[in-house]
């Protein structure tokens, strides 16, 4: 596959960017070494019992209750079934989508992104698939490189690729069908782990939508900074003490501009302070300020 964008055609291995990025380069190593020392070390016996079905019991990711060991969330990501296998995962899938992301995030960010999809996908098939598949014993980068196709897609999506180097479509929808596909093979009789798929493109979408500060709970937090900038708040003031030390206590329903700037820097506080440290971060009195501040929204 090759791929252009619209104003001009550029196949997958030349342009701006490096050949093999760095963190590509060695994923395509190490899983290639892997597979190597899997198919070298099967012709060995260890009390009689081949070293490849040693391996597989500690480092590919077992069902629940059924010998999983944490690390597994990782070490299944690097063997593969196959070299059909890997060579659709590490070619068609991580070096071809795989490489301009890396270069537009960087090596360590990338990284991140990767293994993180792949334990997510790894969680997804051990928490769905004895519910709506056969538990199963999983390996291969797929739920991880599902992740790459839906960052590649929601950074580029009207990019075209061409299927089989002759039918052009855009990423978007060839990702789409990606996961209709998954969607719909769930429960039916075969070797692939689609929750595993599945669960990698949601790791993925949703790390974007963080990354580009898109998630759903964020645009609530903007309708509320646009309603406290748009309208006037009618709240009461904090009680203040005359010289006589009688208390009053005064209303801002008049309007003060500056009863509506302290509330806006009050508000504006708030929100950063949900940016730095999360929702929460918050204190009660903060909480309910937002909430009710949410309600007078529409």
């Amino acid at each position: 596959m090759s791929y252009y964008d619209r104003n001009y055609y550029r196949p997958s291995m030349f342009g701006g960017f490096s050949f093999f990025p760095p963190v590509i380069k060695w994923l395509l190593i190490t899983n290639g070494g892997v597979f190597l020392l899997m198919m070298f070390m099967g012709s060995f016996r260890l009390d009689g019992v081949p070293l490849g079905y040693v391996i597989t019991e500690y480092f590919a990711l077992l069902p629940l209750g059924a010998g999983f060991l944490p690390w597994q969330l990782v070490t299944y990501q690097f063997m593969h079934g196959g070299f059909w296998h890997l060579f659709f995962n590490m070619f068609f899938g991580l070096w071809m989508f795989g490489m301009e992301v890396e270069h537009m995030w960087g090596s360590r960010k990338f990284l991140f992104f990767y293994l993180m999809c792949g334990v997510v996908a790894g969680i997804v098939q051990l928490v769905l698939g004895p519910i709506l598949e056969r538990p199963s014993i999983v390996v291969g980068a797929s739920g991880a490189v599902y992740g790459v196709l839906v960052a590649f897609g929601m950074m580029f999506p009207d990019r075209y690729i061409f299927l089989y180097f002759l039918i052009p479509i855009k990423v978007k929808y060839f990702v789409i069908f990606l996961i209709a596909v998954g969607l719909f093979s769930i429960g039916t009789p075969t070797d692939v782990a689609n929750l595993a798929h599945l669960g990698g493109a949601l790791a993925g979408y949703m790390y974007v939508l963080y990354d580009r500060k898109r998630l759903p709970l964020d645009n609530v937090f903007h309708k509320v900074r646009r309603w406290w900038e748009s309208y006037s708040v009618t709240q009461q003031r904090p009680q203040e003490t005359d010289p006589e030390g009688e208390t009053k206590v005064f209303d801002i329903r008049d309007g003060s501009e500056i009863e509506q700037q302290e509330m806006q820097k009050r508000i504006d506080d708030i929100l950063d302070k949900i940016g730095h440290g999360g929702y929460q971060s918050l204190t009660e009195e903060e909480k309910r300020i937002l909430f009710d501040a949410s309600k007078k929204i529409n």
